[in-house]
């Protein structure tokens, strides 16, 4: 009987709306971003430093012959810097048609979120800004900090790291 329920619920729960998301650690907090503005995962490599840049961007790396600005999300969130290591990695994802690698500490996973399970942003003071916030989601008992790439920069910062006009 409890085999016929639980192949009841998966039915049920697969046929509700669902979006992919890229999970990945920052600190001790899972994030989450949509699985169409990745591009790809890279381990770190060497990143050339710009003088005269905005203090959260780390520099530039050569992705296939393309210049991609590189942010360090720690720094960009305000939190604790962190030498990099073993599990850090470089997410490249395109912000607003161009594309940004962003330095976090560990990526987690690809998940499959209900869009019923994701929750407007909580309005409370939390350690980052709530307005790059798309959401929270929820994957069993671990709640993920879902991040709207086109809003974590301004138009002035983006203009900044994407080698346009300095913010």
């Amino acid at each position: 009987m409890d085999l016929h329920l639980s192949s009841k619920n998966n039915a049920e729960i697969s046929a509700e709306e669902e979006r992919q998301f890229v999970t990945f650690i920052i600190g001790e907090e899972l994030y989450g971003v949509d699985v169409t503005s990745v591009q790809e995962i890279i381990g770190m490599t060497q990143i050339t430093h710009m003088p005269n840049s905005v203090s959260f961007m780390k520099g530039v790396i050569n992705l296939r012959g393309s210049v991609v600005p590189v942010i360090d999300m720690r720094m960009k969130f305000r939190m604790k810097e962190k030498d990099y290591d073993a599990f850090t990695v470089i997410i490249i994802v395109e912000v607003r048609e161009r594309l940004v690698g962003m330095i976090v500490d560990s990526v987690s996973d690809v998940v499959k979120v209900p869009l019923s399970s994701i929750q407007d942003t909580p309005h409370f003071t939390s350690k980052i800004q709530t307005d790059f916030i798309a959401g929270i989601g929820q994957i069993d008992d671990n709640l993920i900090i879902m991040l709207d790439v086109d809003a974590v920069m301004t138009n002035d910062e983006l203009a900044a790291v994407a080698g346009g006009e300095s913010a």
